[in-house]
């Protein structure tokens, strides 16, 4: 695993963009920078296999190095699914398929360079937007989540993880604090939290949780369940009657 160094020196403030530099890193900066995330993805190949039906399609909407993909295939090898891996970046995709290619050598499985809107979800038993719904415009969110819950079947489920956003500013700054602790905790300096934030600030813009609920309510999901958390980060499904 290289270890990322990416804002260890100053350089000039540039919006944080998922690229070949990013992409090489990508496995060791999501461990170090997002609580939980491990635990995310190793619990979200069995929640996944509870609602995986036979002959349908699992998606993985920014997908980035297929690590959900990965998770749900350990726990679901012995089903008839398509695997379905969707990024927009093209250095991510890349290194995906070959990635998924070499781990998941009998599955059915199709990877593709596209933005998430753009995608066409049908017979879908799983969809997973692991972290990424964040860093679409607000504007195109409901949009992407009502495709989604027209393109699962009955009993299908939708995982979404995201980083969240606090109504109240006191716990929305401790919330902050907290994370930035976890991040220095495992070998960032305050430079690289600092200009890493920076870099991300008109990129990942959060909800909170209750935008959330709110917007897969609308979407057209009666049931939608908080299951992790950790710090300002979390994780729901969202299951269609």
């Amino acid at each position: 695993m290289k270890q990322d160094t990416l804002f260890a020196k100053p350089q000039p403030l540039v919006d944080f963009t998922f690229d070949d530099a990013v992409a090489d890193v990508f496995p060791d900066m999501i461990r170090r920078s997002v609580p939980g995330y491990e635990t995310v993805i190793s619990l979200l190949g069995g929640l996944a296999k509870l609602y995986a039906e036979d002959d349908s399609n699992i998606y993985d909407l920014g997908c980035s190095l297929g690590a959900a993909t990965l998770s749900i295939y350990s726990q679901t090898r012995t089903k008839n699914l398509k695997h379905i891996c969707i990024d927009n970046s093209e250095a991510m995709a890349r290194r995906c398929q070959s990635r998924l290619v070499r781990h998941m050598p009998e599955a059915n499985l199709k990877v593709l360079c596209e933005n998430i809107e753009d995608t066409n979800i049908e017979n879908a038993s799983v969809v997973v937007i692991n972290f990424t719904l964040q860093f679409l415009s607000i504007k195109s969110r409901l949009a992407l989540l009502k495709k989604v819950y027209q393109g699962l079947r009955p009993n299908g489920i939708l995982i979404l993880s995201e980083k969240l956003l606090f109504s109240d500013e006191q716990q929305n700054q401790l919330q902050i604090d907290w994370h930035h602790s976890f991040k220095r905790a495992n070998g960032y300096s305050d430079m690289e939290v600092s200009q890493k934030r920076k870099a991300l600030e008109n990129v990942l813009i959060p909800d909170t949780f209750e935008q959330h609920l709110s917007r897969l309510k609308q979407a057209g999901f009666e049931q939608s369940y908080q299951w992790f958390q950790a710090f300002n980060f979390a994780s729901l499904v969202a299951i269609k009657s």
